[in-house]
């Protein structure tokens, strides 16, 4: 099992604040077209569990059947992607004051990655397919 630890962050304009009770310490990369558009680029996230306090307005957005998008209202700045099926928070890495210790150590919908960019460290890749079905439920 992953270390965790908690971890403190705010929005670009400082209008919402959070606080993280469960982070864990291994960056992974969402290389998915609905991230890509959503961030411009690869989504680098942590994995926060379902205890993510926020204070300030938070809007969202069902990107999907399975997931949501929060953003701030004020400055836009993209606060978190949401398992709806587990409430799991998976939080931009760039949102966290105390960013030491972390490991970039997965990638996800490596099926759809752009030829146009690589990463440097070589990390275990999941496929679309491979993702939705480690999520899928046990029987």
């Amino acid at each position: 099992m992953s270390e965790k630890f908690t971890a403190h962050g705010k929005c670009l304009c400082g209008a919402v604040t959070f606080t993280a009770a469960a982070v864990v310490k291994e960056i992974g990369a969402c290389h998915c077209s609905m991230c890509r558009t959503w961030s411009g680029g690869p989504f680098l996230g942590l994995d926060c569990g379902t205890q993510v306090t926020f204070i300030g307005d938070v809007s969202s957005f069902s990107s999907s059947d399975w997931a949501e998008r929060g953003f701030c209202p004020h400055c836009g700045t993209h606060l978190f992607y949401k398992l709806i099926g587990n409430q799991t928070f998976i939080m931009p890495v760039g949102l966290f004051d105390a960013q030491t210790d972390l490991v970039f150590d997965h990638q996800i919908f490596i099926d759809e990655k752009p030829s146009y960019y690589s990463f440097k460290q070589t990390t275990p890749t999941m496929t679309g397919a491979e993702v939705f079905a480690a999520l899928a439920p046990k029987e």
